[in-house]
């Protein structure tokens, strides 16, 4: 094993220098050098709906950010066909790169756009035309669905740029361009932040302004990557001659992507049962309280799903290289890293739950229903990154199955149920909280000791 890890700081003799080859220097170094902007991107990215939800925030009431807050289930279902193309293709075009095989990689490129472009189009037409009963089956009243369905229109409108934007960039990553990357998320929020309170306040247009200003911004990050893919820098461009479907590929991208699929979608029943439950048992004062948590949750995860999608280009080409001890280091340090930072979080979250809420919203009410909603909600915080780190390791692996697994065990096997239930088990509102604590300590541990049984000890056994 000593002999195997030594090329730690060095090269196979047989290996030939490639660009952005990271089967070369220290795993740490490669894993830090792709996790820092991506997480700068991440934490960029989620600027598109908290700006919007902190500036709404400050409207009068809270109707207008609970409208916002019914919105997103939908939003992350088109994101979740995004992750279906992004992180399907982009980790098997990292293999087949760490292979050598850069034609199969682009055509894997073109496939995934193709694919972005077509389910681009098809969920706009459904949204507009199913806007209104999808909007009362997610927890609209008639009080909310005015904000929500002014949201949604003009948001649906740029479902072609999200697809583009978010489900291309983790090919831009995968080649080694993670800068590139961030700035691509960068460019959008920049025009975001610019742009909302000039719509919302400077011109009266409320949710209507949010919505217009992130459809522009998402307009912006959707050019930009697909200048970058179709330039000389790039390793792997994005070439009219691959865009072509073949029914191989097509299969290859859908199985991998399905685990980010499936968390998108799991996420979104969950958002949905969670606003219709508390809209049950607490009103729209609570679909609030949980419009702000899954806000401050998305700023805060940011970073650990930055760290494990960094990783994933890395392990997924030391892999395809057959460097086996080096992935296995690659694992040890995501690991590490990752539960530092989870930790670290997670205590400041429970000591410090007033300030957060307020970033979003003063109202008295409100305030005081969420801080002991948070206090439950976050309680086994730092938990929720085994998940992750498991599940970076089989999208990074190209094992699918696992990855689509537990993506479905936590969210819809452990907290939809427990959503219902733990409620009409005397509870009210808190059993809706308390769910998804106990979904980190079941879920997280489950995916963390398996990804350890089935990929890690494995590949000890591997000879690099």
């Amino acid at each position: 094993m000593l002999r195997y890890c030594k090329r730690e700081n060095g090269v196979s003799a047989t290996r030939t220098q490639a660009t952005n080859d990271f089967s070369q220097g220290g795993m740490a170094r490669n894993i830090i050098h792709m996790a820092v902007p991506m997480t700068v991107a991440q934490l960029i990215n989620i600027l598109y709906n908290v700006v919007d939800r902190m500036y709404l925030g400050r409207l009068p009431g809270h109707l207008a950010l609970t409208g916002l807050g019914l919105c997103l289930p939908i939003i992350s279902i088109l994101m979740g066909f995004a992750n279906l193309c992004g992180m399907g293709g982009a980790p098997l075009c990292s293999i087949h790169r760490g292979r050598g095989e850069t034609d199969e990689a682009e055509r894997i490129m073109g496939n995934s756009f193709t694919l972005l472009i077509l389910f681009g189009l098809s969920l706009t037409g459904l949204c507009l035309a199913f806007r209104r009963p999808i909007l009362y089956l997610f927890g609209a009243s008639d009080l909310t669905f005015p904000y929500a369905n002014d949201y949604l229109t003009i948001y649906i409108l740029g479902t072609v740029f999200v697809m583009v934007g978010l489900g291309m960039n983790p090919f831009i990553n995968s080649q080694g361009f993670s800068r590139m990357g961030m700035m691509t998320v960068t460019v959008g929020a920049v025009v975001n932040i610019v742009l909302d309170p000039i719509f919302i306040f400077g011109m009266g247009m409320g949710v209507r302004g949010a919505a217009l200003a992130t459809v522009i911004s998402q307009g912006c990050s959707a050019v930009w990557v697909l200048r970058f893919l179709t330039g000389r820098r790039a390793i792997l461009r994005l070439r009219l001659s691959a865009l072509r479907l073949h029914a191989g590929r097509v299969k290859r991208i859908l199985s991998l992507g399905s685990s980010g699929f499936a968390m998108s979608m799991t996420n979104s029943l969950v958002q949905v049962l969670c606003n219709a439950t508390l809209q049950a048992w607490g009103g729209e004062l609570y679909v609030g309280v949980m419009t702000v948590i899954n806000s401050i949750r998305e700023v805060i995860s940011m970073p650990v799903q930055g760290i494990t999608n960094g990783c994933q280009p890395v392990l997924g080409y030391n892999y395809g290289a057959g460097e086996y001890c080096r992935v296995r280091q690659g694992i040890r340090f995501t690991t590490a890293l990752t539960m530092a930072y989870s930790l670290v979080v997670w205590l400041l979250v429970l000591l410090f739950p007033e300030f957060l809420i307020r970033i979003f919203n003063n109202e008295p009410d409100l305030i005081a229903a969420g801080i002991p909603a948070f206090r439950i909600y976050f309680a086994t915080f730092f938990c929720m990154s085994f998940q992750f780190i498991g599940q970076s390791v089989f999208v990074g692996l190209g094992r699918s199955r696992q990855a689509v697994f537990f993506s479905l065990l936590r969210k819809a096997f452990i907290v939809a149920p427990l959503t219902l239930l733990l409620p009409a088990f005397g509870l009210g509102v808190d059993g809706v909280f308390l769910a998804e604590p106990i979904s980190n300590v079941v879920g997280g541990l489950a995916c963390l000791l398996t990804m350890y049984a089935v990929v890690y000890r494995p590949l000890g056994k591997m000879k690099s």
